[in-house]
């Protein structure tokens, strides 16, 4: 499977990406997770406002061929939510890294990003699979 890897974001070994600015991290699911998962059908977001932990389930995605909890790779109050996914779920597909994000969340971003790979490491572990 050939998989777009972008540079400047931060991955998951559960195939979620972070993108942080400032305070606000930004995830979706990578595009080797969605290829994996095919059409996605639905996707049920998390509540703003809600604390979660790193590791939490906070998403659920489902696709013809499964249905998948999507885990916060950061810990911190979920500030936003894409709602754009309720009526077109496939941007997951198309624009996995653009439109198809799923949350945000405020975060401490001196320790947002610990125990995440960067592209380089996250490209070597989907190889390795």
């Amino acid at each position: 499977m050939s998989t777009e890897v972008r540079e400047g974001l931060f991955y998951t070994k559960q195939h979620e990406w972070v993108r942080l600015h400032g305070d606000i991290a930004t995830v979706g699911i990578t595009a080797y997770a969605a290829e994996s998962l095919g059409d996605i059908v639905f996707v049920e977001l998390p509540d703003i406002g809600v604390e979660v932990s790193k590791d939490d389930a906070v998403a659920t995605v489902e696709s013809v061929k499964a249905a998948s909890d999507v885990y916060s790779p950061v810990s911190g109050e979920i500030v936003e939510v894409n709602m754009d996914l309720d009526q077109e779920p496939e941007k997951v597909n198309h624009e996995p890294y653009g439109e198809g994000w799923f949350f945000k969340v405020k975060v401490d971003p001196e320790n947002a990003l610990t125990g995440l790979m960067d592209s380089s490491a996250y490209q070597d572990y989907i190889n390795s699979l």
